[in-house]
């Protein structure tokens, strides 16, 4: 694929600040196993790209060591492979101050790497959306239709959080954009929402990043493809398969949960053949039931221990569970302990958490009960 890929590892961290207040929206944790990065990192990887650059911000160690070298996604080369860029000193130098809020201003931010890209296209994606897709669709509808920018959008029903953070995105019968709305906090009914996915020409960017620099530009949407959308060529490309989108602590509870309880989705996501998620191998040892355990409908990693029961759950690496706990519907980040005749139901726990013996912890779905990193309730 003539294309490299460009990745914002920090962007829509408000949507679920409890989980991003020490890492980056693409190393939150995802389905046992996973980080949210995986999923547009595969898809690149799936789709040709041997040339990823990740752009941060802030809190990004633990991103660092989810990823390493990229030898888990093939990424590890001489030439081309994965590139974690920290914010640029020169940032300030275009008039910018306190990290970037936005993608174009973290596209300022690696303005340098930007100028030195050799090959025709850049596909730009956040990490908060989840899919297991075939990029070429959207890179070959981009050249087929001489575009300048093409967008990725899902025809969807709005709701709650997501008719307030969702970029709905309008077109004409031909596909061009006539225009996009940001936030529109009482949108209602089936819309194109834009899924933070996009295909730019590479000489077309790096013209847009010195016109930011120059102007001082903040919004890709606002202050390029807005003031330009009648002499540009800017188009979307609609996608119907399977796609969750993390713009809440609900969304991203529902989704976890639906791993579990709509199999289609699961399969979409990873029953896909030559398409497969990647992520960060460990070796743990298997995990160990004990006599009088009891484990229904849940997704559990390696290196756990069960002594009572879990029922609906998500599991990470290490999570004990003591004799006589009964955990239903809840996820439990790595390494949390639950003591004795513990009872919890919708409940999320970060990494390294304790919950003592005897406590009883309850959420709705709607709103799950979270205790912090390192906690001890």
């Amino acid at each position: 694929m003539n294309a490299i890929g460009i990745i914002f590892a920090n962007l829509h961290e408000r949507n679920i600040p409890e989980l991003t207040s020490s890492r980056t929206i693409g190393s939150v944790p995802f389905g046992c196993r996973y980080r949210l990065i995986d999923f547009i990192l595969s898809n690149m990887v799936n789709s040709g790209i041997t040339d990823v650059r990740v752009v941060t911000q802030y809190n990004y160690g633990s991103l660092m060591d989810h990823i390493g070298s990229g030898k888990d996604w093939d990424l590890a080369r001489r030439s081309g492979g994965i590139k974690v860029l920290p914010p640029s000193i020169r940032y300030n130098q275009g008039g910018y101050t306190g990290g970037a809020h936005s993608r174009l201003e973290s596209l300022v931010g690696i303005s340098e790497s930007i100028a030195h890209i050799k090959e025709d296209y850049v596909i730009m994606a956040d990490c908060d959306g989840i899919c297991n897709i075939d990029l070429n669709a959207i890179l070959n509808d981009h050249i087929a239709h001489g575009a300048d920018i093409t967008m990725m959008v899902k025809r969807v029903q709005l709701h709650g959080p997501l008719s307030e953070t969702a970029s709905i995105v309008t077109a004409d019968e031909d596909g061009k954009i006539t225009d996009i709305a940001m936030n529109p906090k009482f949108a209602k009914g089936e819309k194109d929402v834009a899924l933070n996915i996009s295909v730019i020409n590479t000489s077309y960017l790096q013209n847009v990043v010195r016109e930011a620099i120059a102007h001082g530009f903040t919004s890709l949407t606002r202050d390029v493809m807005m003031r330009n959308k009648e002499e540009r060529n800017y188009r979307i490309y609609r996608y119907d398969g399977a796609f969750a989108t993390i713009s809440s602590m609900e969304d991203y509870f529902a989704t976890n949960m639906d791993l579990i309880r709509v199999s289609e989705f699961r399969h979409a996501l990873f029953g896909v053949e030559q398409r497969p998620v990647l992520t960060k191998v460990r070796n743990s040892a298997p995990t160990r039931y004990t006599d009088g355990s009891c484990a229904k409908n849940s997704l559990i990693a390696d290196g756990c221990t069960i002594d009572g029961t879990v029922e609906n759950c998500i599991l990470f690496r290490g999570v004990k569970i003591g004799r006589g706990a009964a955990v239903k519907n809840c996820i439990l980040f790595q390494d949390t302990v639950v003591g004795e005749n513990v009872f919890m139901n919708c409940v999320i726990s970060d990494k390294n958490t304790v919950i003592r013996d005897g406590n009883v912890l309850s959420g709705h779905p709607s709103k799950p009960y979270y205790i912090g990193k390192s906690q001890m309730l």
